[in-house]
């Protein structure tokens, strides 16, 4: 049986993520919370949510010990980052006056603006970008099999992120502008949605991770 560890750096609500990973797990994968850098370190897999704000994720990443443990799991097993815990994988972020992040990949996070024109259809566009929302794959990957591009998933950000190589995107999502909804490379996928809030569909993106084998970085 192989651990999937959830990391818990102690302002993550881990709960619903917990309980998706366990509904498609069966008894194939062991799912563990992770607090400490050695019960991540030994997790054959490794999934990374966040909420709240970049500046305090980054501050309790260095004082729970997770930030070179996180670095060294996305180069060397899967790897998924949900929410905060996609943008935190970038350079640097806007948010809190600026924030730097764990630079896994060249790009940085930017706020949708304050008063965005309303859509086509004269509807308002609110921040934060909150609700259901479609997700257009850029290219097929083994974690996104069996679900059709335009599905949708449940966002709830204020902030975006944009990688330095478009290459990174795997999926995305017009909200006042095309954004990057979900980034792969190598051993990590990292979406801006939530697939543990986003019902069938974000199960099965669970449940393809939980199969999934990269074989290089």
């Amino acid at each position: 049986m192989s651990t999937v560890a959830v990391i818990d750096y102690g302002s993550s609500n881990l709960r619903s993520v917990v309980k998706a990973l366990e509904t498609v797990a069966g008894d194939r994968h062991q799912v563990v919370v992770a607090e400490d850098a050695a019960t991540v370190a030994n997790a054959d897999r490794v999934v990374f949510p966040g909420q709240g704000a970049i500046g305090d994720c980054m501050t309790r990443l260095v004082d729970h010990g997770l930030v070179d443990v996180i670095r060294e799991c996305a180069r060397t097993r899967p790897f998924f980052g949900i929410c905060l815990g996609l943008q935190s994988l970038v350079t640097h972020s806007a948010e809190d006056g600026g924030t730097d992040c764990l630079n896994l990949f060249p790009g940085e996070v930017r706020r949708f603006p304050d008063n965005p024109p309303p859509a086509a259809d004269g509807s308002p566009r609110k921040i934060p970008h909150m609700g259901w929302n479609q997700v257009k794959w850029t290219r097929a990957h083994p974690v996104t099999h069996g679900i059709a591009s335009d599905t949708r998933f449940y966002f709830v950000h204020s902030y975006y992120v944009v990688p330095q190589d478009p290459a990174l995107t795997l999926g995305y999502t017009d909200y006042i502008q095309p954004f990057t909804a979900a980034l792969a490379s190598g051993y990590v996928i990292a979406t801006q949605f939530h697939p543990e809030k986003s019902a069938h569909a974000g199960l099965k993106l669970l449940e393809n991770f939980l199969s999934w084998n990269p074989t290089a970085a």
